[in-house]
């Protein structure tokens, strides 16, 4: 790293303007908030790979709750909290069922007593909002069937990284209306972004996630459409998006979905409608030559790896700011 980017991002501290805040979509943050989370992941990413890692959770601990199996928010968090100085408790399904035996408010007061911080990956977004009700700490949704906001923070640190700005950009994503496009919508108008989310009819988009993200988009200069139509949506693109066709808890719909989303995969036909410096973006796993072709995803236009770093640098922020 060059001595000028050093010097850039310095690491200048923490305030306390998130401090214990719970962390479960970005549609309860405002703009001056989530751009506060990305310079301090950029502050932390840059000391990180300069050997300097910032040790502000030194004594604190995670508790993390997975009734959803994972790779990259698992490895991520923990990982990030040793960075942190911190340590990070993992809690599976067979540790704490979520509904079952012991209340959710129980759990999350007891939870309250040992940890400093609670970061859940689960199923039902009202699960998460009771714990995040009953608890006294921090919580974190690391993911639900309804929203992904952990790693919408990094989608958007990906394009300011290769784009160097946010507002005014069209990010089109092409796929299943899932927690993904959710979050997408919610993150990218805060983001001053032109949005644009093509799926199946059948296959829409929440409503009322709709009415939050075109609200928020209004006051923050963005805009929300939704499309059928993978061409159009592609056309003029300066980040192009998808995901798998068929989420996990959905695997005996497989192959409905897989007929339904015919003529939504993004290969090169789809990428050669967007911008020539459009950059790809996909949250992983990846199902090669279904939801994206190999070649696009080997493309030197897809910086999906650059995104998958990015979630442990941004979960780094969100962790210091709340914790």
């Amino acid at each position: 790293m060059k001595e000028a980017e050093k010097e850039e991002w310095k690491f200048t501290g923490l305030d306390d303007r998130l401090r214990g805040r719970d962390f479960l979509s970005l549609h309860d943050f405002t703009r001056a908030e989530i751009w506060y989370l990305l310079n301090l992941a950029k502050e932390l990413k840059a000391g990180q790979k300069a050997g300097n890692p910032y040790p502000v959770l030194a004594g604190k601990s995670l508790g993390m709750i997975f009734t959803k199996a994972s790779t990259r928010t698992r490895v991520s968090f923990e990982v990030g909290m040793y960075q942190l100085g911190g340590q990070a408790l993992f809690l599976s399904a067979a540790d704490i069922q979520l509904g079952r035996g012991e209340p959710i408010k129980d759990m999350a007061r007891v939870l309250s007593r040992y940890l400093d911080g609670i970061m859940i990956r689960t199923f039902a977004h009202s699960d998460v909002v009771e714990l995040a009700r009953y608890a006294s700490i921090p919580v974190i949704n690391g993911l639900t069937d309804l929203l992904h906001p952990c790693q919408v923070l990094a989608d958007l640190l990906t394009v300011i990284e290769h784009k160097g700005q946010t507002d005014g950009l069209q990010l089109t994503y092409i796929g299943d209306g899932n927690n993904m496009a959710h979050e997408l919508m919610l993150g990218g108008a805060k983001a001053g972004m032109r949005v644009v989310i093509c799926t199946p009819d059948a296959y829409r988009p929440d409503p009322e996630i709709v009415r939050l993200a075109m609200a928020d988009a209004r006051e923050n200069g963005g805009t929300i459409t939704l499309l059928s139509d993978p061409q159009r949506a592609a056309t003029g693109a300066d980040v192009l998006y998808t995901d798998v066709w068929a989420s996990m808890g959905q695997e005996g719909e497989a192959a409905v979905r897989a007929k339904a989303f015919q003529g939504f995969q993004l290969n090169r036909e789809l990428v050669g409608l967007a911008r020539p410096e459009a950059i790809i973006l996909h949250c992983l796993p990846a199902h090669r030559d279904e939801e994206i072709t190999a070649e696009v995803l080997e493309s030197p236009q897809a910086v999906v790896f650059d995104e998958a770093e990015n979630r442990l640098h941004v979960q780094k922020a969100i962790m210091a700011a709340v914790m």
